[in-house]
């Protein structure tokens, strides 16, 4: 790779300094993974790719969303959110909403989008840390359920009890006997949920290679965006095949008729996050609903888990 194919990857010396001199860990990791380690199909789609442009070839669309058209749509899809929570206030019903992907598929950012103009009170997020030590002796659903929403709430999980069928599987974190232990349980444990009258939404978002990596970039350039960089990040990136093998398992073993997948190619995170919140919307039955504010889902890229994209 020539010179001026390097530059284009190298972070910004401003922001490496700064790094350094604050001691953020993994910034630099990102780019010295994009030079020494990735493919180069990788490397080249994030070095040719213009503004706006989708990097993977097999996406629907070329380019991103217009701004104005997602602004559009978007502040029609929150009116439907706010109707909905006052619905499920008003009955006593309960939601809950799995967002599972790859780190950097647009998790974070469509919970964001979903929750902003709801009341915290009763729409929460739940994005919980490593289990304490004590947590680790428990039984491995415990910590969730102690998060499952009560009457009138939403409860928006940030990774779940999907951990142990990936992450955990992928790093090692669980012994082959205690996935397939989960894998089990898991079947029960969401009918349970199902029949206890929690209304379960499961979204997978789905990114592709190139633009994983791009957003991991785009990350460790942005002072305030660095602190989202972990370690997982970095190892992960170079365990796609292993994360690929794992994902593809798991939701082929969890995709079922009481409790099904919804699988979002998040390539672009415009389009994503309305396909989301459709869903959702899309799930729960509440008054005053408008069918043609919600809109049609885009089935090109959203739909069950045969358009996984691994």
């Amino acid at each position: 790779m020539g010179k001026d194919k390097k530059d284009k990857i190298e972070l910004p010396e401003d922001v490496k300094t700064a790094a350094e001199a604050e001691g953020i860990p993994f910034v630099g990791d990102i780019t010295k993974f994009l030079r020494d380690e990735a493919p180069k199909s990788v490397r080249k789609a994030i070095e040719d790719a213009k503004k706006d442009e989708i990097l993977s070839e097999s996406y629907p669309y070329r380019e991103e969303m217009k701004k104005k058209d997602y602004e559009a749509q978007m502040e029609a899809l929150q009116v439907e959110l706010v109707k909905m929570l006052w619905d499920l206030k008003s009955t006593g019903r309960r939601l809950a909403v799995i967002f599972e992907g790859r780190d950097a598929a647009g998790k974070g950012g469509t919970i964001a989008r979903m929750s902003e103009n709801l009341n915290p009170r009763s729409a929460y997020v739940v994005a919980l840390p490593k289990p304490t030590d004590r947590e680790a002796t428990q039984w491995y659903f415990q910590r969730y359920v102690d998060w499952l929403p009560a009457a009138g709430e939403i409860a928006m999980f940030d990774r779940s009890w999907y951990n142990r069928g990936v992450v955990e599987h992928v790093f090692g974190f669980c012994t082959p006997e205690q996935r397939a232990h989960f894998f089990a349980q898991l079947p029960d444990f969401e009918k349970m949920l199902v029949e206890e009258g929690i209304t379960l939404v499961k979204i997978w978002l789905s990114v592709d290679r190139a633009e994983q990596l791009k957003r991991f970039l785009e990350r460790e350039a942005d002072p305030l965006k660095q602190w989202k960089l972990s370690w997982i990040d970095v190892e992960g990136l170079k365990k796609w095949d292993e994360y690929s093998a794992a994902i593809k398992a798991t939701l082929e073993r969890s995709h079922s008729a009481v409790a099904p997948w919804t699988v979002i190619r998040s390539d672009d995170k415009m389009r994503a996050r309305i396909a989301a919140i459709q869903t959702v919307l899309n799930a729960v039955d509440y008054k005053r609903k408008d069918a043609a504010a919600i809109g049609t889902v885009d089935g090109k890229i959203c739909g069950g888990i045969d358009i996984l994209n691994v």
